[in-house]
């Protein structure tokens, strides 16, 4: 694919530079230069990891129930959404229906651990906040057209806790990135949280060795830590720090 073409696609896409950089894993600099012309003649293998960003981009899953067949994507409600079967793993955004594979154990038990992690320190603190681990659906935008299943979130307002689902923006969020979900995650899920007033919204990805955290509340943009670090949490001042030595093991036993 032309690098002309790619710019297209950019456009078609709405994706940053930054966004690019995450999904292909360029370099942003590197981004920068080659889609403003300064870089003419890129690497090959650049070139290749930054077709594959346009190559695959999102697939939107249609589900069309028997009794609603007149609907198109972008028009499906959470009715729709809570009348299909109950092994259909889905997410619904913004009216569209997204395939939710079933997770690997690989993934499994990043997000256990790490959700242990928070328990154990909401528990020991005596705080009012209260964990979950997917599945648990979250009504993120309040609306009829959007609900989604985060892998692990903090909900601190017990109003937001109903019986079939969360209501509203949790106060944190963290993803652990799939094969099948990083172009989710890192593009539709990010603008989503930030839209929704979510507070902080992690991004584990194993497969670069990696977590991106976007504190919202902050004027400053992502931080990035390795995979093996301790990372603060700053909902909580920095008092909750979780511990990815033991990700970052089975990560490199994994990958």
């Amino acid at each position: 694919m032309k690098i002309e073409k790619m710019r297209e696609k950019k456009r078609e896409y709405g994706y940053t530079y930054a966004q690019i950089a995450d999904l292909s894993g360029v370099p942003l600099g590197t981004v920068q230069k080659i889609f403003s012309g300064e870089t003419q003649s890129p690497r090959y293998d650049t070139v290749m990891a930054l077709e594959r960003v346009f190559k695959e981009k999102m697939v939107v899953m249609e589900y069309t129930p028997a009794y609603q067949v007149s609907k198109k994507p972008g028009e499906y409600t959470i009715d729709d959404y809570r009348a299909l079967p109950e092994d259909q793993r889905v997410e619904l955004i913004d009216g569209y229906f997204y395939d939710m594979a079933a997770p690997t154990t690989f993934h499994q038990l990043m997000a256990g651990e790490l959700y242990r992690q928070i328990a154990n320190f909401i528990v020991d603190q005596g705080g009012d906040c209260t964990p979950f681990i997917s599945p648990v659906d979250v009504q993120l935008d309040n609306d009829e057209k959007t609900m989604i299943q985060p892998d692990v979130i903090i909900i601190c307002d017990a109003e937001q806790i109903i019986r079939r689902n969360i209501v509203g923006a949790p106060d944190f969020v963290l993803e652990v990135i799939s094969p099948g979900t990083k172009r989710r995650d890192h593009v539709i899920k990010l603008s989503k949280y930030a839209a929704a007033e979510v507070r902080e919204y992690w991004i584990v990805d194993p497969y670069q060795g990696r977590v991106i955290v976007y504190f919202f509340e902050s004027e400053t943009g992502p931080t990035i830590y390795p995979i093996d670090a301790d990372i603060p949490v700053n909902i909580y001042d920095g008092e909750l720090v979780l511990k990815f030595q033991r990700i970052a093991k089975w990560a490199k036993d994994e990958l």
